[in-house]
């Protein structure tokens, strides 16, 4: 708004000298004008400044015309207006305040602006004059969160004790020399409870806790970054004891040199401030850095050298004991119905981290406030496990009957090969209904953990991926379609894999490794690295990979042409009741069921 003020005045501004130019003339000038008879008005003012009009001008331009006066010369003056019969126009000015304000007014609005501007950006956090300010929160006592809050990652939080131990008793292991690990980096996939396992420290130790995203020390303006590092150590020293928590420290801490744009940069430059920072800490200060990833490989190494973060501390997936125990803390504030059975809902859920099992509990509790219900019931579980793992049902979507029918036979392949296959994992549901970006979905559910696959497993996955494209060609008169293109993406890259990364090629490739994982790849880390094995070997690779896909393809036909009758009874089946659980599909093959 000051702004916009300011060029308006200035365009007035502008706009009035350009209507009123004025031409200067001496006194001496002046008095021949009078004398000429020239004169056509005049005005003088009380401080000696004489303006007026030329009746004609030697330029016959500019007729307007400006001059100064000292008073003692304005009775002379004004007896030679009186013989020519001039008139003046006296003007009493008054005092010059107002003139001063008016002189001023321009340099006044700039410095107001810039005031108006810099009082802006200081409020509401974000200080215009305090970029070099940590953006570390304090957490307060009331947010705290304890080990009782964490469950599931059993191994982590035994690690993090001897972290409480020190916070609560650091005389106990500096009388003995003992020095605390300095940094803790806290491994693992996301949502598996990282964050909250740093809360929990805090909370037990009962000390401050500091948190800091690494995305939050690099602005728009160079040495932010590394100002930042030092502001938050200072706090840190301030506060001690107390824990520094970085989370995503992989947004600040990656290699250096990494990328295109060179070795130099403001995010390079804050992490070199926070290799110094944490190397001239003093470990018995009682400030302990804990930072969270789920990045490792992308870290500097020197990040990671002891001294640093010597201490790493894996959290993993939680396993069937862990996902209970994650299940029961977030059900205490849940009101569940008597059908629920939480050690059944654990099994269902392999696979699942910990913010996982929370969303799972928060839908199933919407689904249950929707109908009015005065408790969650195990219907509404199944709910949310179909709706988190599937996708949201899409209803109203219109799909034509002859669409329906082929997305039929497509999952219906998929299914009957889940259930025949030796090796499959358990058939749990099987739709036609649209969900999420799919027209239809089967899904397998493990009955137990797997941490290794066996390639008898894999083969199979294979086979089944396969089903639907061949269930295509065996009951829609050999017509294909685009709905097979996923199944093909994913058995390319999992038979790529069987090859190049774990050994179950023929045997003339030997036990090898062909090339680099893709998610391993970080900026130009990798940019510029060269293929690890020849042309022929590639050659060799790509034939081993068409035969381990061509032979799978092929057994999954034999099964599914073998058994056409029933591969046509569970698409009729499916094309009409549109949903069907695993149980529901061996009682239509007749198979016996666990129940």
């Amino acid at each position: 708004m000051l702004l916009l003020l300011l060029l308006l005045l200035l365009t007035y501004s502008i706009y009035t000298s350009s209507i009123h130019s004025y031409l200067n003339i001496s006194y001496g000038q002046l008095t021949e004008e009078i004398a000429k008879d020239n004169l056509e008005s005049i005005n003088i003012s009380d401080y000696g400044q004489i303006t007026g009009r030329l009746k004609t001008n030697a330029t016959g331009t500019n007729l307007n015309f400006e001059s100064y006066i000292v008073p003692g010369l304005i009775e002379k003056l004004n007896e030679a207006l009186e013989e020519k019969n001039v008139k003046p126009n006296y003007i009493k000015q008054g005092s010059g305040f107002g003139q001063v304000i008016l002189a001023w007014a321009p340099i006044l609005l700039i410095v107001g602006f810039f005031w108006f501007f810099i009082r802006q950006m200081n409020s509401g956090g974000n200080k215009a004059l305090s970029f070099g300010k940590s953006k570390a929160k304090l957490v307060r006592d009331k947010e705290k969160k304890t080990f009782e809050d964490v469950a599931g990652i059993d191994e982590a939080k035994e690690e993090l004790m001897e972290i409480v131990e020190f916070l609560k008793e650091p005389q106990k292991f500096q009388r003995l020399g003992g020095k605390i690990p300095e940094g803790v980096l806290l491994l693992g996939p996301p949502g598996t409870g990282k964050t909250l396992l740093a809360q929990a420290v805090a909370g037990e130790a009962n000390v401050p806790f500091f948190s800091i995203s690494g995305s939050e020390f690099v602005e728009m303006f160079v040495g932010v970054g590394a100002a930042r590092v030092r502001d938050l150590f200072e706090q840190g020293e301030k506060n001690a004891p107390c824990i520094i928590f970085i989370d995503e420290i992989d947004a600040v801490g990656r290699h250096r040199g990494a990328g295109l744009g060179g070795g130099h940069d403001e995010r390079e430059q804050t992490l070199n401030q926070l290799l110094v920072e944490m190397d001239g800490f003093d470990g018995n200060r009682g400030v302990i850095i804990i930072a969270a990833t789920n990045r490792p490989d992308v870290l500097d190494s020197a990040l990671l050298r002891p001294g640093r973060f010597d201490r790493r501390v894996v959290v993993n997936r939680p396993d069937l004991k862990g996902r209970l125990g994650i299940l029961q803390v977030h059900v205490k504030k849940v009101p569940l119905d008597s059908d629920v059975d939480l050690s059944v809902i654990a099994r269902g859920t392999s696979g699942f981290v910990g913010a996982d099992l929370a969303n799972l509990i928060n839908e199933a509790a919407l689904n249950a406030a929707r109908f009015n219900q005065k408790a969650v019931r195990m219907l509404d579980f199944e709910f949310a496990k179909d709706k988190v793992l599937m996708g949201t049902e899409r209803r109203s979507m219109a799909v034509s009957n002859e669409e329906k029918r082929i997305t039929s036979i497509h999952e219906a392949g998929h299914a009957l090969l889940s259930v025949k296959l030796p090796n499959a994992e358990p058939l749990h549901k099987v739709t036609v209904m649209p969900r999420g970006m799919a027209m239809g979905l089967t899904l397998q559910l493990p009955i137990d953990d797997k941490h290794n696959y066996s390639e008898p497993y894999l083969k199979d996955q294979l086979a089944i991926l396969y089903g639907g494209r061949i269930a295509e060609e065996l009951l829609n008169k050999g017509v294909k379609t685009t709905g097979a293109s996923n199944d093909f993406e994913r058995a390319t890259e999992l038979a790529r894999r069987m090859i190049c990364e774990w050994g179950m090629g023929s045997s003339d490739l030997g036990p090898l490794t062909f090339g680099k994982p893709e998610e391993h790849t970080f900026l130009g880390r990798d940019i510029g690295r060269k293929q690890d094995y020849s042309e022929e070997t590639a050659q060799r690779v790509d034939i081993e990979v068409k035969r381990l896909t061509n032979n799978e393809y092929n057994r999954a036909k034999d099964l599914l042409t073998e058994n056409k009758v029933l591969l046509e009874k569970i698409s009729n089946e499916l094309f009409e009741r549109e949903t069907l659980t695993g149980e529901e599909v061996k009682k239509l093959l007749e198979i016996p069921t666990s129940s």
